[in-house]
C-alpha cells in the first residue's frame, strides 16, 4: 500500500513574509555616502515601496492589456 503525502501547511506568518527585493548594502552604502545613518527598519520599508511600485505598474500594463511591464509603467 502506497503512503499519501500530508499537504504541508502554510503558516500565515510565512505566508505574508516577502522577499527583500533590494540589495541592504547597496542601499546603506547609498546613504551613507550622502552622509546620512540607515536602520535596519528602511531597508523592509524601502522593498515595501518596491512592492507598491511594481504592483501600481503591473496594473497599468493590465489596463493596456499587456502582461510586460515597461519602464512606463513604473
Amino acid at each position: 500500500m502506497a503512503k499519501k503525502k500530508k499537504a504541508k501547511k502554510v503558516t500565515a506568518k510565512k505566508a505574508s513574509k516577502k522577499d527583500v527585493l533590494v540589495v541592504a548594502s547597496k542601499v546603506k552604502a547609498y546613504v551613507r555616502s550622502k552622509g546620512m545613518m540607515c536602520s535596519a527598519d528602511a531597508i523592509g520599508s524601502a522593498s515595501d515601496m518596491i512592492y507598491c511600485a511594481l504592483d501600481a505598474a503591473m496594473g497599468r500594463a493590465k489596463a493596456n492589456r499587456r502582461s510586460t511591464v515597461k519602464p512606463h509603467d513604473l
